[in-house]
């Protein structure tokens, strides 16, 4: 059981705090409730640029980040399509410092040519280095759009196009700026060895007197259901002929998203998965294969994703793919093997949360679904499910009408 405190500053900031005296440190994590998903399709990669912009220094302070390691702190920051999220680690006894480096660029972020200029080009660089000039790198800006109709979960994190950034101007900056970034639209947890009975006040002085905002309200496209199977093929100078099976799935609050959790687990997590079993080792037809979700807010992906053996067609291994599908949507898993899962995930999750970052930005991500106490809650839903649920999701979510398959072929 992870305990926490949970209030609301009068201006809207959510904030969460969870003492743990068994470090010396403390962690200062802040969720802000915008990702890819809220950018227009015509600017998108916005919301990963302007996580490059918040480290640009603001009105008060030129460089955040020389300041924290000043006070032996460190920090980072991540994009999804979801959600953007900073996090400062330091020393206990330099909290304040953490709190007032955080809650200054919250406040008042400086908008320069300079700083736009140089994360501009630090994003481009990124671009170009991890989507276009590696083997599978622009596997997510081929198979999001493969995937997705209207949501604008059709592009990736980075954006769809890098012309949207080398485009980006000053006043889209601003104006994304005070649209998402205030603490209405953001939730503070500090976890760590902090002294209660200064805490609050010093949240209450760094936080309280920022203007408030409003949340933005978030209207998006509805998906429509897919009814019929999608399929792309590319070429590119790859090692291996590989392959991205990617099903529509329900999305993070409902039961769906924890049966495709642990269906995705069983089948592809590792080498004892059932997909391994099958494909790699005893029919050697990849060299790798994976099932994973995707884990989003809205409808996410449920995917199988591998790479094929050295003279082996694809064809012979889609027949095989299926046929072990249909296979495990007739028969499932035995009451044993069910535990057995069950254990392992429960197990591996639990030890996951044993890191204070780790527990911070959880905390977070729940309350941003709706109740931070979501993070004890998981277990007992995990425990509850049987083979009759899992049958049932995958019956529904793993046919051939709900795919969209990417297969990127190795140049002759």
């Amino acid at each position: 059981m992870i305990e926490f405190e949970s209030y609301k500053l009068a201006n809207g900031l959510k904030v969460i705090l969870h003492h743990d005296t068994a470090t010396p440190m403390v962690v200062v994590n802040t969720l802000y409730d915008v990702g890819a998903r809220d950018e227009h399709e015509d600017k998108t990669g916005f919301a990963h640029l302007f996580e490059h912009l918040m480290f640009g220094g603001s009105i008060n302070i030129e460089d955040f980040d020389k300041e924290l390691q000043k006070a032996g702190g460190e920090s980072n920051a991540f994009t999804s399509n979801d959600l953007t999220n900073y996090y400062e680690i330091i020393p206990a006894n330099n909290l304040e410092t953490a709190l007032w480096l955080e809650s200054d660029r919250m406040l008042s972020l400086a908008f320069t040519e300079k700083s736009l200029e140089i994360q501009r080009s630090v994003v481009i660089e990124e671009f170009k280095q991890r989507y276009l000039n590696q083997p599978y790198g622009d596997v997510w800006l081929e198979l999001r759009p493969l995937a997705y109709e209207k949501h604008p979960y059709k592009w990736a994190t980075i954006g769809k196009d890098i012309a949207h950034i080398e485009k980006a101007e000053m006043d889209d900056v601003r104006a994304f700026f005070k649209k998402h970034y205030t603490p209405a639209n953001a939730i503070l947890c500090v976890s760590g060895n902090f002294v209660n009975e200064e805490i609050k006040e010093l949240i209450e002085k760094y936080y309280g007197e920022i203007p408030g905002g409003l949340k933005p309200a978030r209207i998006l496209p509805v998906e429509p259901i897919r009814e019929k199977f999608k399929t792309k093929s590319i070429d590119r100078d790859v090692p291996a002929d590989a392959f991205y099976y990617a099903f529509k799935m329900s999305e993070r609050k409902s039961e769906g998203y924890y049966l495709g959790d642990f269906l995705s687990d069983a089948m592809g997590k590792d080498q004892s998965s059932l997909l391994n079993i099958r494909l790699k080792k005893e029919l050697g037809l990849v060299s790798e294969i994976n099932a994973f979700i995707t884990g989003s807010i809205d409808e996410g992906l449920f995917l199988i994703t591998g790479k094929l053996s050295e003279n082996v067609d694809f064809e012979t291994f889609d027949k095989a793919l299926w046929a072990k599908l249909q296979e495990i949507k007739e028969k499932g898993f035995t009451s044993r093997k069910i535990k057995s899962l069950k254990n392992k995930m429960i197990t591996s999750k639990a030890f996951q949360d044993q890191g204070l970052l780790n527990r911070s930005i959880n905390l977070c991500m729940f309350e941003l679904l709706g109740d931070a106490n979501g993070i004890n809650e998981e277990e007992e839903i995990y425990q509850r499910i049987e083979n009759k649920d899992i049958l049932r999701f995958a019956k529904s979510t793993l046919v051939k009408e709900n795919c969209a398959l990417l297969k990127i072929n190795k140049k002759k």
